[in-house]
């Protein structure tokens, strides 16, 4: 009889003693008085308050993006995500772009600025007049003092941090830094805390230039996930909001479309590539080119990373583009495969082929090889895209181009339907094919970056002490119906 009461005063210790907590009365008081209304807006606000203060205490967490667009460029080209910013908070679509460092949207003062888009949105514009959680970045901020690659920040009119740059097809923006709250879902483990917040650095566009003001392929912005410390990325990671990892699932069918998540997609056949150091973009050491299993005739010092070579993974490119050495060998390799099974046609100045049956049982399987022994696998979609109508009916060309300036780019044709991860703390760079139609396994952060499964978390405080109290009641229940004998 003893033992069990020993073991009923073990029950109540463990029910109020796990993790420091001691049996007491709490006495709660109403935040907001019960007489007295409260505006919908200052419930909001306090909501805000309490969610950056969750998500400060987060080990990791998943932020995910819907994805629309295609990486047909007959239909745009691109691939966009919507982001909500401000109080209250407006929505934008803006370009996935690997290849950049900074978010920026449309300011409502812009000027040379399309008012329309060829992608069937609406364009919205960010007034930072009207949003009650806004403020500007003055001169002697430290973002303004530092110089970032892809945006020399400068000291505007005013006192504010303005930035200016371009991209690689010629197009450029200009405008000031904001700092204001982006809304996200995030999920922890099997949970999801919705309409969470934090407050976040980013452009506000007031000029623009070359294909950015083409109403044609308008967007209201665009989403840069560089490493600079500057990008959504690097300025949510280094809060502890989200693991400094995020993935992109392109769906490469007519409809596009896809998904995005700032944090880690497994799965079993992934492959990883180490990013090549002190690079400011996504650069990986390829190494050769193989089509049909057989090995191209390159001098691998042409894939060789410095000033003005290397090889970079950019969402924000449409086509992918290889060096002069490589593309050459790369389409007469495709033509020498093919001839006995198709008619070659040469369409504005690119290799195309007449063919009367499904491409993947006519062009062969190419094989991009990178260091650590990670091959991209490219079915014939990956490297042909639709050219315009010739005599003989339509044909399929090769959609890479060729470049002179020694730097290869991987754009969408060869990103679309498979699985890539940014490892940002681990410094590589994951992938394996995937149909980006079905549901993603993905896993999170811990403090201590290890990466594990979201459907095995460890149990928290509370479910271990209910856990020792089912144990110490079954015992007891068992002792019971024994003394009972």
């Amino acid at each position: 009889m003893k033992f069990l009461i020993l073991l009923l005063v073990a029950a109540v210790a463990v029910s109020g003693g796990v993790g420091g907590f001691q049996s007491k009365v709490l006495t709660l008081e109403r935040a907001f008085p019960a007489n007295k209304t409260v505006d919908l807006e200052v419930l909001r606000a306090r909501d805000r308050v309490r969610h950056a203060r969750m998500l400060q205490r987060f080990s990791g967490g998943i932020v995910d993006f819907n994805v629309a667009g295609t990486s047909d460029p007959y239909y745009g080209g691109l691939y966009f995500t919507k982001v909500r910013l401000g109080s209250p908070p407006k929505e934008f679509n803006v370009q996935i772009d690997t290849g950049s460092d900074i978010l920026w949207v449309t300011c409502s003062s812009c000027s040379n600025c399309p008012q329309s888009s060829g992608f069937g949105v609406e364009l919205n514009f960010y007034d930072a007049g009207t949003s009650s959680t806004a403020s500007s970045v003055s001169c002697s901020d430290s973002i303004c003092s530092s110089i970032v690659q892809t945006a020399d920040a400068s000291c505007l009119e005013g006192n504010q941090c303005g930035y200016k740059f371009q991209y690689g097809d010629g197009s450029g923006t200009s405008g000031q830094y904001v700092t204001d709250l982006l809304y996200f879902d995030t999920i922890v483990g099997s949970s999801m805390i919705a309409n969470s917040s934090a407050s976040i650095t980013f452009g506000c566009s007031t000029y623009q230039t070359g294909s950015l003001t083409k109403p044609d392929k308008a967007i209201d912005g665009i989403f840069g996930f560089g490493q600079h410390g500057l990008s959504i990325v690097s300025q949510l990671s280094s809060r502890g909001i989200t693991p400094k990892v995020f993935s992109h699932c392109l769906k490469g069918d007519g409809t596009g479309g896809g998904k995005l998540v700032l944090g880690e997609i497994l799965d079993p056949t992934m492959v990883y590539s180490p990013l090549v150091p002190s690079q400011p973009h996504y650069n990986l050491d390829l190494h050769n080119i193989a089509v049909n299993g057989q090995m191209l005739p390159i001098d691998p010092s042409v894939f060789t990373t410095s000033d003005n070579r290397g090889t970079i993974v950019d969402t924000g490119t449409t086509l992918t583009y290889l060096v002069e050495e490589a593309f050459d060998p790369f389409v007469n390799a495709i033509t020498s495969a093919v001839s006995q099974l198709t008619t070659p046609v040469i369409s504005k100045g690119t290799q195309c082929y007449l063919v009367s049956s499904s491409i993947n049982g006519v062009f062969p399987e190419v094989s991009l090889n990178f260091a650590g022994g990670a091959a991209m696998i490219l079915k014939p979609d990956n490297y042909l895209v639709h050219g315009d109508p010739v005599d003989g009916g339509t044909p399929w060309c090769i959609g890479f181009q060729k470049v002179q300036n020694g730097v290869s780019i991987l754009g969408d044709l060869v990103l679309k339907d498979k699985i890539f991860v940014y490892d940002i703390s681990k410094k590589r760079i994951g992938w394996t094919d995937y149909d980006c139609s079905n549901d993603v396994n993905v896993s999170i952060t811990s403090s201590k970056d290890e990466f594990r499964n979201a459907g095995e978390l460890s149990q928290s405080s509370s479910s271990r002490t209910a856990s020792v109290l089912a144990i110490l009641l079954h015992i007891i229940a068992v002792i019971l119906r024994f003394s009972l004998w």
